[in-house]
């Protein structure tokens, strides 16, 4: 397994920014049912795993935790005031799971072909994620939850396949999204 010595923090600046941007953006989008068996939130939700896989697979684990603690403190606080509390604290709760999950995952598949650790890495963390928002988040209020929950699942599965594109087109750029120097 390679390793890494992470970055400083602010070198890390790109994939904090962008972790926190996902995570307000998806904490917002969830409260409005697309349909009776999907959110708005599930189409943004999984470019947090493609931030920390990006993050991972260009300076390591390490670095992929520190970008995922921080955008989760930054994202959690201003959440609480873009959202419902109950809805901050579960993606708080998930997420960080979710997160740390991915990161095992990616790093247990990284020698693997490139596609591999990114997407069974997210697809875990996808199912472990999911189950532990909505249940925290929506369980006893009038949402038909369980629903809603598949139906994001389904949308982050078929999210994790079609972001691989995006994360290819990054690796041979990977200096762009953390410059060491």
């Amino acid at each position: 397994m390679q390793k890494f010595s992470p970055p400083p923090l602010i070198l890390l600046w790109r994939p904090i920014l962008a972790m926190m941007v996902v995570i307000v953006s998806s904490n917002y989008l969830v409260q409005f049912p697309l349909n009776d068996w999907l959110t708005w939130g599930a189409f943004t939700f999984p470019v947090a795993f493609l931030v920390t896989d990006l993050t991972n697979r260009a300076v390591g684990a390490s670095a992929a935790r520190r970008v995922a603690w921080t955008g989760f403190a930054i994202a959690v606080l201003v959440s609480l005031t873009l959202a419902p509390w109950r809805i901050a604290v579960a993606s708080g709760v998930a997420f960080i799971v979710g997160q740390l999950l991915d990161i095992v995952a990616f790093n247990k598949l990284r020698a693997m072909s490139w596609w591999k650790a990114p997407l069974i890495g997210s697809i875990v963390a996808s199912v472990v994620d999911t189950g532990i928002f909505f249940f925290l988040a929506f369980y006893g209020s009038d949402m038909n939850w369980l629903t809603l929950a598949a139906g994001d699942l389904s949308i982050k599965w078929l999210m994790a396949a079609v972001l691989l594109a995006p994360y290819r087109a990054m690796l041979p750029r990977l200096q762009l999204w953390v410059p060491m120097h």
